[in-house]
């Protein structure tokens, strides 16, 4: 396990060096559930195609960020485990163990695809595997995380949960429609801002993107990467900077045009 320093202050010491004591705390190593909403608006086409000009659905890119989070977890420290669950109606296993095997997550992966309308998301059954699962890991001092894939633009999640049970950390990528006569995805965004501050023991992070853009899922879910007893408040974050382009015509527009906000 990794370890880090917090330093503490000492009030009326003049010396920086007596100043602060350092105290080492543990950095557990994580089990992290990836839950990827399989509703058929999973399916809709991203703006940029695929090799040799073939659709890309949010579906496989979100199936090219697990795993390119998945490799560059495991760079960072090779003793995180994975592993897998869908969302329909409610949510369902798709890979039950956790491991650092990336062939057969990658296997479970390439067999997913989206199921029939739904119409409902109960995040109930989720929560209730991840507290269960949760108090696995922390037998064995590691720390459990909850990556929540979610792509519908009108349906709000919904849950039945204690406040006062914060066993593991929610994540949030939330990709969506444009706002329109049949799509709230600003109240879809609150409920998942309230699920996940219903349920997060530690700092969890929400992401949003309409953009249909592949490389701003990529882009958020390594962010997505920072531990969570590492973490500062998601409104500190100043990641990711826009590349700044040498066009005078393209510095005034912004890179990114953001569809719903936490405010």
């Amino acid at each position: 396990m990794e370890m880090v320093e917090v330093m503490e202050g000492t009030e009326g010491e003049s010396s920086v060096a007596s100043r602060y004591t350092l105290r080492a705390s543990r950095i557990c190593n994580e089990d992290i559930l990836f839950c990827i909403d399989v509703d058929p608006e999973s399916l809709v086409e991203m703006k940029v195609s695929g090799p040799n000009g073939r659709p890309l659905t949010r579906l496989d890119s979100i199936k090219q960020a697990i795993l390119l989070f998945i490799n560059a977890k495991l760079t960072i420290n090779p003793e995180h485990r994975f592993a897998l669950a869908t969302l329909d109606k409610s949510a369902s296993w798709l890979r039950k163990e956790f491991s650092s095997d990336v062939e057969s997550i990658t296997a479970a992966l390439r067999g997913l695809s989206a199921t029939s309308s739904s119409g409902h998301a109960d995040l109930t059954a989720l929560f209730r595997v991840a507290t269960h699962e949760a108090k696995k890991s922390r037998a064995q001092n590691r720390i459990f995380r909850v990556i929540l894939i979610y792509c519908r633009s009108s349906v709000r999640p919904q849950h039945q949960w204690p406040v006062n049970q914060k066993l593991f950390t929610l994540d949030v990528m939330y990709l969506h429609d444009k706002p329109g006569p049949d799509n709230c995805p600003q109240k879809v965004y609150d409920a998942l801002v309230d699920a996940l501050e219903h349920v997060s023991e530690y700092e969890g992070y929400i992401y949003e993107s309409g953009q249909g853009l592949a490389r701003v899922l990529f882009r958020y879910m390594f962010i997505l990467l920072s531990h969570p007893q590492q973490r500062c408040a998601q409104d500190d974050v100043d990641m990711p900077k826009s590349l700044t382009k040498k066009s005078p015509a393209a510095d005034s527009v912004p890179e990114d045009n953001i569809n719903v906000s936490s405010q």
